[in-house]
């Protein structure tokens, strides 16, 4: 009789549910293991670098929209607002010195040549992701910009020597189809004023945007190994002043060479909703942009590059929707399966990079 109960259909049910129910106590005493691991602070430190990532990044692509739909025209402007907000890192760095008794990491020569080709790398950046926000909705340039992910993971492979699995492999050839399927829907998002030109070069710009900006996350986190030891937060807020500060320095001579400070003013006039409007969004822009950077950098140096992957697949629908809805980007059905397939290739990737995964 215990026999027919085990192979009955309700003994596998019962099965079912205690496998179930192990999985998640498993799951939790996990959980719990982790956050005894580590201090409080960290935890703290944690959560805001999240929020950083979550809200000031999707608000700063967002205000990149705005600058370009009211009437802004100079994509170095809108590259300056990326990396103008560099002093806000360093105001909270210097308090870090004082009160935690920590002192500023030795610069050789490595460490700061490592600074100026980022911040070189970071301006270029800057700029590739301008041309696209000014040709593409928003929400079309956050999901093309999800494929930074493919280019952090293969660049993360040669460069720092991650590994890559059958899951991960598999997430880049899926995200690499959601990006097609945009490609092959461009007649549905493109604004009217955008030429057919304008819209190919914006797509074209924002690939090799999220090709640069993985290799930047690659080459990042391969100075935190090589050259910085991850030794404490205070090292994150240096290479992330450092950095910022460089990108401005390239940033601002681009400006001053296309005279576009000077095209400020009359750009300011013209810009739908007044000069007040105008500046309302280059401020939120230089602080949501840096405060989004420090957050994802934080990321990186306080759980590991899987957490920034997790976390940048999460603001990809956060922007497109805020976008549909604040903006009224245009959201086609090819677009919203893009997503879905983005999604699906962000899931991939992360059980792919999973504890649950190695350990199966």
């Amino acid at each position: 009789m215990d026999e027919e109960e085990a192979n009955s259909p309700s003994g596998n049910s019962n099965s079912s549910s205690f496998s179930l129910l192990e999985w998640v106590s498993k799951l939790q005493t996990k959980a719990w293991e982790t956050y005894k691991s580590k201090p409080i602070s960290h935890w703290i430190l944690l959560l805001l670098s999240t929020l950083g990532m979550l809200v000031a990044f999707p608000a700063s692509s967002l205000l990149s929209r705005v600058y370009f739909a009211n009437g802004g025209t100079s994509k170095w402007i809108i590259s300056w607002v990326a990396v103008a907000g560099w002093p806000i890192p360093a105001l909270i760095l210097f308090p870090t010195y004082l009160f935690f008794k920590t002192s500023p990491t030795p610069l050789n020569l490595y460490l700061f040549l490592s600074y100026v080709f980022l911040g070189f790398l970071s301006a270029a950046d800057n700029l590739m992701y301008a041309y696209a926000y000014a040709y593409l909705p928003a929400s079309t340039a956050a999901l093309l910009g999800s494929s930074s992910l493919v280019f952090s993971s293969l660049f993360g492979f040669f460069i720092v020597k991650n590994k890559l699995n059958a899951s991960m492999i598999n997430a880049i050839v899926i995200i690499t189809a959601a990006m097609t399927i945009i490609a092959l829907d461009s007649d549905s998002d493109r604004f009217p004023y955008v030429t057919d030109s304008q819209y190919a070069w914006g797509f074209v710009w924002d690939i090799l945007g999220s090709a640069l900006h993985g290799l930047i996350f690659a080459l990042s986190e391969l100075v935190f190994v090589k050259l910085l030891g991850r030794r404490s937060f205070h090292v994150v807020l240096e290479q992330q002043v450092m950095v910022s500060f460089f990108a401005f320095v390239f940033t601002t001579i681009g400006v001053v060479v296309n005279n576009d400070f000077q095209g400020m003013v009359s750009e300011a006039k013209t810009f739908k909703g007044g000069e007040t409007a105008y500046q309302m969004v280059l401020i939120w822009g230089v602080i949501t942009f840096q405060l989004g950077v420090l957050g994802a950098t934080a990321v990186l140096f306080l759980a590991s590059t899987v957490m920034a992957g997790v976390l940048n697949a999460v603001r990809v629908p956060l922007t497109s929707i805020a976008a549909v809805i604040l903006l009224h980007d245009p959201m086609s059905g090819f677009k919203i399966l893009s997503l879905i397939i983005t999604f699906w290739g962000f899931a991939s990737y992360i059980y792919g990079t999973s504890d649950w995964n190695k350990s199966s």
